[in-house]
């Protein structure tokens, strides 16, 4: 199933295209959106061709920041009826627990975590398309608009201990270290936020109940329908696949249920937990090998797999074929 998105995600994409001398309403027609997603934030559009707009505008421009800027210029406003929700929670943590249950409303090839790691939160993120396509700026431009929700409840001089990207870093890179400060690098096993956990419960002085009551009952009235349980375990696996976190006893803990209610959902829905983690690392697999900048040991850790044989079986007996990082698979003789 294709993954799809608000066009609200695109807000303040023609305002920086003009400002990179680019023609936005050219742009998105040539990759086959309607001029109508440049205002109508509600509309629904594939997620593939939102992530096509954004690197095409990168590369005409010449700007490695285009989705960058774009996040620079975020409110939470732009996230909906899930911003609003968000704005009145009583601390950054309640906030940032609503922003996971709830972002695949706004985005469903967007995924977020909480990870806590002794004194420190990792805020895990993950953009995943059919086929591999290439993500960097879709990647850069939640990542951007995570940290610009970060300042607003911790206000702008707030600092993170670090913000990793998963691709390497670009020619120039004085956006990024405008956006993100010093502690930005590139080349890391994670698309990750780190910070204290003690600024995740600092309180929110505007909190509202009564409103964020209504914005949750207007969230669920716009949307209409429960997740399927297929779609929240997906949004688990791509999120704990790396280093061999996903388990099935895990997404059932990470979801509040046990094993046996996951499997039976999956059931019910026609699949199961082996067939979406084979699935997704089969995705993630196209984007590391259009990437290429990985050893193909590397990868195989971040696929979830203990040792390259592991990996080399499973991608054999789903392939029919030996694993190459050149960006195609060798054939067996």
């Amino acid at each position: 199933m294709t993954a799809v998105l608000r066009a609200a995600t695109l807000t303040h994409f023609e305002q920086v295209a003009t400002e990179c001398g680019l023609d936005a309403r050219r742009l998105v027609l040539e990759v086959g959106l309607p001029e109508r997603c440049l205002r109508d934030p509600d509309l629904i559009i594939p997620a593939h061709l939102g992530a096509a707009l954004l690197e095409r505008a990168a590369e005409r421009a010449h700007e490695p920041a285009f989705g960058l800027r774009i996040a620079a210029l975020r409110r939470l406003s732009n996230l909906g009826p899930l911003g609003l929700l968000m704005r009145d929670q009583p601390t950054l943590r309640h906030a940032l627990e609503e922003m996971v249950e709830h972002i695949h409303l706004h985005n469903e090839a967007f995924s977020l975590a909480l990870v806590q790691d002794g004194g420190w939160i990792n805020l895990r993120e993950e953009t995943v398309l059919e086929g591999g396509l290439p993500v960097r700026q879709a990647v850069e431009m939640a990542m951007g608009t995570t940290f610009r929700l970060l300042r607003i409840f911790l206000g702008d001089g707030w600092q993170p201990r670090q913000v990793s990207f998963r691709h390497s870093a670009p020619a120039n890179a004085s956006w990024h270290r405008k956006v993100f400060g010093a502690s930005v690098v590139f080349g890391q096993d994670y698309n990750e936020i780190v910070c204290s956990a003690q600024d995740l419960e600092a309180p929110n002085p505007g909190a509202d109940p009564v409103m964020a009551r209504y914005s949750q009952r207007l969230l669920a009235a716009e949307h209409g329908q429960h997740t399927s349980m297929s779609d929240r375990v997906r949004r688990l696996v791509v999120l704990l696949l790396p280093r061999g976190h996903c388990t099935a006893d895990v997404v059932a803990q990470h979801l509040g249920v046990d094993r046996r209610t996951v499997a039976n959902h999956l059931a019910n829905e026609g699949t199961g937990f082996k067939a979406l983690v084979d699935a997704m690392r089969k995705e993630l697999l196209a984007n590391y090998l259009q990437d290429g900048s990985r050893p193909l040991s590397v990868v195989a850790s971040l696929l979830g797999f203990s040792e390259l044989s592991a990996f080399s079986r499973w991608h054999r007996h789903h392939f029919l074929t030996t694993a190459s990082m050149r960006g195609s698979l060798s054939k067996r003789h």
